[in-house]
């Protein structure tokens, strides 16, 4: 076989060219390919994670008040049997909930827990979730309740506020967070999570008042297909049940 260095020098240099030529073309090549497999972004979706669809809510994985109304109360009784025994394990902090004083005293502290605990069950007892979002906003369906607004930018954003309260909300990374403050020193706060596959969502509900420690409850719930001319409810005992909806005309 013929080495190049005996090649004329004519030809040598068009040897050289040649494969310049090709390597450039591989590259233009590879360049190609390259774009094409880059992502396409889609401007129109939302850059957080979706909270958007219809959610039942799933009993089984959900908290009872009075389950967790009873987990606290037997915390606090260890805690206090520990400190008849010498043991120091803090002071719980005092609190008290609209005409509830709340200065010391087992009886009083175990009362103030029962009524944080039926107002958490009260403020989280929807049982279906609407839940919209675009762009710029999220926006939750409540039956019976106010919507809960948030925007999808960065840094909190103060949805409401009057002598009868105030409402702010924000973004924890990927939670949703709505922190509502109420007269006499009432804090309520909402904390939404969706799973990665969209298909759970979180909700746990923390309710406290003058500084108290809060009594939280999870609600969880499962993404389901809302039918436009049907109204859903779910129940504990027949799960959901559906009707469908009277024209108004």
């Amino acid at each position: 076989m013929t080495s190049p260095r005996n090649f004329p020098s004519s030809a040598r240099i068009a040897l050289i060219a040649a494969l310049q030529l090709c390597l450039v073309s591989a590259s233009f090549g590879q360049n190609d390919r390259n774009e094409d497999d880059l992502p396409v972004l889609d401007f129109d979706a939302p850059i957080r994670m979706d909270f958007s669809g219809s959610w039942e809510k799933d009993f089984g994985r959900s908290d009872t008040w009075e389950d967790e109304l009873n987990r606290q109360l037997r915390i606090r009784q260890e805690q206090a049997a520990l400190q008849r025994a010498g043991i120091n394990t803090g002071v719980a902090p005092r609190a008290s909930l609209g005409n509830i004083s709340l200065n010391s005293g087992r009886s009083r502290s175990a009362s103030n827990m029962f009524e944080l605990a039926r107002l958490a069950e009260y403020i989280s007892r929807q049982n279906i979730l609407e839940i919209t979002q675009d762009r710029e906003h999220v926006r939750i369906e409540r039956r019976g309740e106010a919507p809960l607004i948030c925007s999808l930018e960065w840094g909190p954003m103060s949805t409401f506020s009057s002598p009868h309260g105030t409402e702010i909300c924000g973004w924890d990374e990927q939670q949703l967070v709505f922190q509502i403050t109420l007269p006499d020193d009432v804090s309520i706060q909402h904390r939404f999570t969706v799973a990665s596959d969209g298909n759970e969502l979180r909700m746990v509900t923390s309710v406290s008042s003058n500084g108290s420690t809060p009594f939280n409850l999870i609600s969880a719930f499962n993404r389901f297909e809302a039918a436009d001319d049907l109204n859903c409810i779910v129940t504990v005992s027949r799960g959901r049940v559906c009707s469908q909806v009277t024209p108004l005309d």
